[in-house]
């Protein structure tokens, strides 16, 4: 597929998160993404720049690498955990092409600066190397979003990204090394993705990749979002569409609904032998030897 190529100069590497992550920052090497997945909770993010369509029209970050050096080398910085690509994937179709990552991983080598990243491609296993080199020097963290195991439902609701098996072998490839995997079941679509049978799967499959962790959120729907994803459920799933529409008043699934996700999620997880934790560094909280654990909260639901 052909994108709407923007190169662009951003002023500052990353952005400041704010309240209840894992880690304070969050690093975004593009704009837009190309895996064009139909829940994408990100499309608001392209009117802050006026730009038009938030999958075909992608920006990438020329100066990326230039602009985090500045950031990682200043006295004000504390070596604080990095989320790479919390708004689009560090690792979508664009990044064959232009490589940014590479740099963005020699740099945290060369700064012992520990991060996370999750991704919905295998391209990631292009930077293995420096992955690994950077997991002897600090902490790192690397999980997939896997939201079924339905191929045919994949290629509907995730066209651009590669296929659920070749996700799960990327975080085969890192079993049994310093890096901590983990996978992120989110969201949970309800009465398409959200059965025991799905889910089975998906922790069993999980477990055979070795997964450190494993997180379940259900569907959100806000804003541009709701309206992209509710067209495209009426287009290819309209037998479930009134229901969608009548659970989606507001931009959340019912209290009982998540409740009820919850455990039967934490059930197939005990099953399976996942853990549902979290666990990361924060710089300057974590004595020699120990761990400190954090809740992880979903970009796709900081309410729950």
């Amino acid at each position: 597929m052909r994108f709407q190529i923007r190169e662009v100069e951003c002023v500052s590497a990353c952005n400041r998160v704010k309240g209840g992550f894992p880690y304070l920052w969050d690093l975004n090497a593009y704009r837009g993404c190309g895996h064009r997945c139909r829940y994408c909770f990100a499309l608001y993010t392209h009117k802050y720049i006026k730009a038009g369509d938030f999958f075909n029209e992608i920006y990438v970050k020329v100066n990326i690498a230039e602009s985090l050096e500045r950031l990682l080398r200043s006295k004000s910085w504390n070596g604080e955990p990095i989320n790479l690509g919390g708004v689009t994937d560090s690792y979508q179709p664009l990044e064959k092409d232009y490589e940014l990552m590479p740099d963005i991983w020699k740099l945290l080598i060369k700064y012992k600066n520990p991060c996370t990243i999750s991704t919905k491609s295998d391209l990631i296993l292009r930077d293995y190397d420096l992955i690994m080199e950077l997991s002897e020097k600090t902490y790192v963290n690397v999980a997939s979003t896997i939201t079924g195991v339905d191929e045919k439902i994949r290629e509907r609701i995730e066209p651009g990204a590669v296929s659920y098996e070749r996700r799960f072998n990327m975080l085969k490839a890192f079993k049994g090394t310093n890096v901590r995997t983990g996978l992120h079941i989110m969201p949970v679509i309800p009465y398409l993705t959200d059965s025991d049978e799905n889910l089975d799967a998906l922790f069993e499959k999980g477990s055979d990749a070795g997964v450190d962790y494993a997180i379940v959120q259900a569907l959100n729907l806000r804003g541009e979002t709701k309206v992209t994803f509710m067209t495209f459920i009426k287009e290819l799933y309209p037998e479930i569409f009134d229901e969608l529409l009548d659970m989606y008043k507001t931009g959340y699934a019912s209290t009982d609904y998540r409740s009820d996700l919850a455990k039967r999620a934490a059930a197939l997880m005990k099953k399976h032998g996942i853990t549902g934790e979290y666990a990361a560094r924060r710089a300057g909280e974590e004595k020699a030897g120990e761990k400190k654990e954090y809740e992880q909260i979903s970009l796709f639901d900081k309410n729950i």
